[in-house]
């Protein structure tokens, strides 16, 4: 970095001369250091698949949680500091329940999504804190369908078809660009994630006991896969 742009490097409030905030760059450099996440729509639902990246055989998988249920029917999926992650996660339960009491329904999930990036967007622009080094993978079914937005550090949110956070973000795209149909069934979707997953990775494989798999469907709450089913479709995949 320029000697000239460390005066605007250490403070998250003030922008660069090139309209650019250091700080918030910097979490997006976190979320590409994590683990790879996918997400992908299929007809009827959505799937979140990760990888936890299990570093030592001393480790033990179930420890590890990088998909979160939200709601009933609203589920999500982390990269980056996962610490960070469980704040937002916790966020977003609560912003479900007080519209739940509130309003004796559930959240529609673009109206979460935008909750939690103005939860996030808080953070880029007072002094003394920090902005959240973790993306979101947001899955979720309402009244107006089935939803999978991204969420960036900065607050930004998209919504994508398949999608992508972490540091297999690049391959996966356009192994899914190449790829991906619309109204995929349940199982040609997660074979496609797993196989995007399985190309992100340095060995080119996958780790049985790393994967993690969770599903919503219009008519049927998020859900983490049986880890059992997970083995069988990481073993289909890798034939």
């Amino acid at each position: 970095m320029q000697p000239g742009n460390m005066a605007y490097d250490r403070a998250i409030t003030v922008f660069s001369p090139d309209g650019r905030l250091f700080q918030v760059e910097y979490a997006r450099e976190a979320v590409k250091r994590g683990t790879t996440t996918v997400g992908l729509k299929f007809k009827g639902g959505a799937i979140l698949i990760i990888d936890k990246r299990i570093t030592s055989p001393l480790i033990e998988p179930t420890s590890i949680e990088k998909i979160f249920k939200v709601d009933d029917f609203i589920g999500c999926a982390t990269s980056g500091l996962v610490a960070d992650a469980r704040v937002l996660v916790d966020r977003a339960r609560i912003e479900a329940q007080i519209n739940k009491i509130t309003y004796s329904e559930r959240i529609p999930v673009d109206v979460l999504v935008k909750k939690i990036c103005d939860f996030k967007q808080n953070y880029t622009q007072y002094g003394g804190v920090r902005p959240f080094g973790t993306a979101l993978l947001i899955a979720g079914a309402d009244d107006k369908g089935i939803h999978l937005y991204e969420t960036d550090p900065s607050g930004a949110m998209m919504s994508y078809k398949a999608g992508s956070i972490g540091s297999g973000r690049s391959v996966v795209m356009e192994i899914f660009e190449d790829k991906y149909r619309s109204n995929m069934s349940q199982e040609k979707a997660i074979l496609l994630g797993l196989e995007a997953l399985m190309g992100a990775t340095e060995e080119g494989s996958l780790n049985t006991l790393a994967v993690e798999i969770g599903i919503v469907k219009q008519k049927e709450p998020f859900r983490k896969m049986d880890p059992k089913k997970v083995i069988k479709y990481v073993t289909d995949t890798k034939k």
